[in-house]
C-alpha cells in the first residue's frame, strides 16, 4: 500500500506505463485488443498529465459509447483524485456541447434538438404516412380501420420503408448530390 501512495502508476504493467509515462510533447497512438487495459491506461494517462501539470479542463476526452465515456471519466477522475474533466464523454455530446456554445456564431438556435437514428426514422415514417405513402402502424396491425390511403402513388408497388427513406436523405445530404442521382447509382429499385 505504500508504494501504492509513492507511485500511483505501480498497477500498471511494462506497456501500459510506457505509455502513460510517454513525453507529453507529441502525440502518442496505443493499439490494443479488447480487455487489455486501455481505459485503465488512459485513466492513468490523465492522471500522469495533471500531475505534470495540465489543466485538466484543457484535456479532451472521448469515446463512442455513453458507457464506455462514464467509466473512463469514472476511472480517470479516481486516479487524477477527483480532478473535473469537463471535455470528457462521448464524440456526440461534446460536438453538441460545442455547437451549444458556439450556437449564435453558426446561426444556430443553442436550443436545438439533435435527433439519433431511430427518432429520423420515425420523423421519416410521419412524413411517409403525411403523403399518403404509408398506412399508420395500427392500420397495417389490423388494428385501426383504413383510412383510403393508396398504395405509393395510385400503384399497387410499396413505397420504401422509413429506414430505406433515412438512408436515402442522408446520402443525399452527405453526398451533396440530387435525390435522382442517389436513387439511380444506390437505390435504382426505388426510382420510378
Amino acid at each position: 500500500m505504500h508504494s501504492m501512495q509513492m507511485d500511483p502508476f505501480a498497477t500498471l504493467n511494462r506497456s501500459q506505463r510506457d505509455a502513460v509515462c510517454a513525453p507529453s510533447d507529441a502525440p502518442l497512438l496505443i493499439i490494443a485488443g479488447a480487455g487489455t487495459g486501455k481505459t485503465t491506461t488512459l485513466a492513468h494517462r490523465i492522471a500522469k498529465l495533471v500531475i505534470d501539470g495540465a489543466d485538466p479542463r484543457r484535456i479532451l476526452l472521448l469515446t463512442f459509447s455513453r458507457r464506455a465515456a462514464q467509466e473512463m471519466i469514472r476511472r480517470a477522475q479516481r486516479v487524477a483524485h477527483g480532478a473535473e474533466l469537463p471535455w470528457a464523454g462521448t464524440f456526440h455530446a461534446v460536438g453538441s456541447r460545442l455547437l451549444r456554445l458556439h450556437a449564435h456564431g453558426l446561426g444556430l438556435d443553442p436550443s436545438f434538438t439533435v435527433l439519433d437514428r431511430g427518432d429520423a426514422a420515425d420523423l421519416m415514417d410521419l412524413v411517409r404516412a403525411d403523403g399518403g405513402f404509408a398506412r399508420p402502424k395500427a392500420e397495417r396491425d389490423g388494428l385501426a380501420p383504413a383510412h383510403g390511403l393508396a398504395p405509393a402513388r395510385g400503384t399497387d408497388r410499396r413505397f420504401p420503408r422509413k429506414d430505406t427513406c433515412l438512408a436515402i436523405y442522408s446520402r443525399t445530404v452527405n453526398a451533396r448530390t440530387t435525390l435522382e442521382a442517389v436513387l439511380a447509382l444506390a437505390y435504382p429499385w426505388c426510382a420510378r
